[in-house]
């Protein structure tokens, strides 16, 4: 059940902004396996001076920064999947790759409370982290 939260530079339309939360929940569901019910997506789109990026990208609006808390036990090959993925799948949205980052903090299962306040680690999550 990673969190995720999409960063952008600029607004877009109800239906843009699901479809980036979709691309995004699509390339999880691939790479690390997850429940296709298991959506814990927030999408935030910055006034563009208060989310800076390099000043070398070529249509800086589109600049896009995803931060995906997960629990930690993913393999270094279902995250090289994960990131390629969420590539891709942006690309259909006209977002360029190099206009893209992810970054993936790994907690231990112990520290994430779920399911009326219950440590993940105690509980059967009915899905395998290990992939």
């Amino acid at each position: 059940m990673p969190s995720v939260l999409i960063e952008t530079r600029c607004q877009r339309s109800p239906l843009d902004e699901s479809e980036l939360i979709d691309a995004v929940h699509q390339a999880l569901v691939y790479a690390f396996k997850i429940p296709s019910h298991d959506k814990h997506i927030r999408l935030v789109a910055h006034e563009p001076h208060r989310f800076c990026c390099s000043p070398n990208k070529t249509e800086p609006m589109l600049y896009t920064q995803i931060t995906i808390d997960a629990f930690e036990g993913r393999s270094l090959d279902a995250k090289r999947k994960l990131y390629k993925a969420i590539v891709s799948n942006l690309a259909a949205l006209d977002i360029p790759s190099d206009h893209i980052d992810v970054l993936l903090r790994e907690s231990p299962t112990c520290n994430w409370g779920v399911r009326g306040g219950q440590a993940a680690s105690d509980i059967d999550l009915g899905f395998r982290i290990t992939v």
